[in-house]
């Protein structure tokens, strides 16, 4: 099964994971604060001028850091939810039955089979490197078909991501070869080229993570209107544990799940993590609008 998306994205990877960690402290800098933060306060936080500051943020969103701290609160998953609230059950039966468009980047991905996925990687040789992203350092790894894990260490650390994503696969075999899924990882996050995925996964989870692929990128959905789209809204706290046992996060996009509430919910790589992209997302969304 194959499925496509095309987008495009600015920086590089380099620059991107530097401003990310500007970014996460900016996170910590606002939580902290009772009232939202003049522009030369956050700054001065932060160590940076003013001015530095508020470049490097409009050049890595595109919005000025008063409007990017907007997105930073911790209201912002209610308002994604009353504005951009996505009903996945026709996306769900019409985009994703064929080869439809979806969003972000030129994608192909395919599924294991139940009996590949049972046998726990034995026999598969993974490919991994370390890399730079919009959100901090990334694991990549992948197999010969595409990329079957994508991890990010801001909050973890690294080693901990590491052995989180290796013990997915117990039996496969692991070898230190960035330079093996380095296309891949360039298409999912400076998207040109193509970036292909080999979804590891029992068949409940494939769905579940076909169905964050309707998800457009700034928009948002809940865990129990994804167990609704695939037939099964009963199972809400399943969906849960599946979409946080999500391998390649990012290129799918588990940070879009939200709890009905308007809560964050959880986020396998950290919660700064999924508020960051969620924010990236609304800004880059609403300057291209």
């Amino acid at each position: 099964m194959h499925k496509d998306v095309s987008g495009d994205m600015a920086d590089t990877p380099a620059e991107s994971s530097y401003h990310y960690q500007v970014m996460r402290r900016a996170i910590e800098a606002i939580d902290a604060s009772p009232a939202p933060l003049r522009l030369e306060d956050l700054a001065a936080r932060l160590n940076m001028s003013p001015a530095h500051f508020q470049r490097l943020f409009s050049h890595w969103v595109g919005v000025s850091p008063k409007r990017y701290q907007q997105y930073l609160t911790l209201d912002h998953a209610r308002r994604l939810l009353a504005e951009r609230f996505t009903t996945l059950k026709a996306a769900y039966a019409l985009g994703l039955s064929g080869s439809g468009r979806l969003h972000e980047m030129f994608l192909k991905w395919e599924a294991m089979s139940p009996g590949e996925y049972a046998r726990k990687g034995a026999g598969l040789e993974i490919a991994w490197g370390w890399f730079d992203s919009p959100f901090g350092r990334a694991l990549a790894m992948g197999t010969a078909r595409g990329l079957c894990g994508l991890a990010f260490a801001a909050e973890t650390g690294e080693s901990a991501a590491f052995e989180d994503m290796a013990r997915r696969w117990p039996e496969a075999t692991f070898t230190h070869a960035p330079e093996r899924v380095a296309p891949w990882v360039e298409a999912a996050f400076a998207r040109h080229g193509e970036a292909r995925l080999q979804l590891i996964g029992g068949p409940f989870q494939i769905k579940v993570w076909e169905a964050l692929l309707a998800i457009p990128p700034g928009h948002v959905t809940t865990y129990s209107e994804i167990a609704r789209a695939i037939g099964n809204p009963g199972a809400v706290r399943a969906v849960g544990t599946a979409v946080g046992r999500n391998p390649v996060a990012w290129l799918i996009p588990c940070h879009r799940a939200l709890r009905k509430s308007g809560g964050l919910g959880g986020y396998h790589w950290g919660l700064p993590v999924k508020r960051a992209m969620l924010a990236w997302e609304s800004a880059r969304t609403d300057t291209s609008a």
